[in-house]
């Protein structure tokens, strides 16, 4: 089979990028379970971006280098930043229904951040952005869809990507291609706690390794601060919008650690948060506390939580 452009995973990224393509040739999107799960369609908090006059483009920068401890790319910061705003707009565009707030966007805070801009569609704006977004591709004439197929490995010679090796109907398939976008998202299920979904295994990654692509910053794996302490797989996720709502964390002595660890308290950057929670847990269990919050407030802020 030979095609302009493969893309394989179909959360955000994968979405995103098989209609960018599109605008340009024929687009064969892969993903190995069904389109809808991925891990976007989990996410619950939202998406930063500068949306307001209170908030600029230099604070948000700063907020996002001092959140990676300066090992960012600083260029790459500054193109995520200043790009954001449209990008949130080009989803606006396509569907996608963000919370409203006297006539704009509502905005709330998360880890990291000074100032609030979270753009956010309640406890579900993931689920929200993942359904629009494949709506739009399933319209899209040029973008061909691949379910349940497992992406084996990229077709490389003389270190020219010409395709990739698929399992597609228990059978192995080549697919021939202009380009091939890894679009296949992240690790987390290869830990033993995660808030990832099932199929967030790392697949891409091995198969960009195995066929000699150069991977970067592998160490820095983010690991959610705040889930469910019950024994179900994957963990269920307490989004930090909570936090950003006014919930603070407390250890077992009843005690509100974070506002001793860091000045940004429960909305420290998140490595921090996850680091003194762990610290915590040694002697205890830990507690997220939103009881001083109206329950009215809280059914309808995060109904699904």
């Amino acid at each position: 089979m030979k095609i302009d452009f493969v893309v394989i995973g179909s959360g955000i990224a994968g979405l995103n990028a098989a209609l960018n393509v599109a605008e340009t040739g024929k687009v064969l999107l892969i993903t190995k379970k069904r389109l809808i799960q991925s891990s976007t369609n989990f996410a619950q908090g939202g998406i930063a971006a500068v949306l307001n006059k209170t908030d600029n483009f230099k604070k948000h920068v700063k907020d996002t280098l001092i959140a990676g401890c300066f090992h960012n790319d600083k260029n790459a910061v500054e193109f995520m930043v200043k790009n954001g705003p449209r990008a949130i707009k080009k989803l606006i565009h396509i569907g996608v229904k963000f919370d409203i707030c006297n006539k704009s966007i509502c905005l709330t805070r998360e880890g990291g951040h000074t100032k609030n801009r979270i753009a956010y569609s309640g406890d579900r704006t993931g689920e929200e952005i993942e359904k629009t977004l494949i709506k739009t591709v399933k319209k899209n004439p040029r973008i061909t869809i691949l379910e349940n197929t497992f992406a084996l490995d990229l077709i490389v010679k003389n270190k020219t990507c010409f395709g990739v090796q698929v399992i597609h109907g228990n059978k192995i398939k080549n697919v021939f291609a202009r380009a091939v976008v890894l679009a296949t998202g992240g690790i987390g299920q290869i830990y033993q706690y995660t808030t990832n979904p099932e199929i967030a295994t790392g697949d891409g990654i091995a198969m960009a390794v195995r066929a000699g692509a150069e991977v970067k910053d592998m160490e820095f794996i983010q690991f959610h601060p705040t889930a469910l302490a019950m024994p179900r797989k994957p963990l269920f996720l307490l989004s930090e919008s909570l936090r950003g709502e006014g919930a603070i964390l407390i250890n077992s002595a009843g005690e509100r650690f974070m506002k001793k660890a860091h000045k940004l308290a429960e909305l420290a950057p998140r490595d921090i948060v996850a680091r003194e929670i762990y610290q915590q847990q040694k002697s205890g269990p830990v507690y997220l506390d939103i009881s001083h919050k109206k329950p009215e407030f809280i059914r309808k802020r995060f109904p699904k939580i």
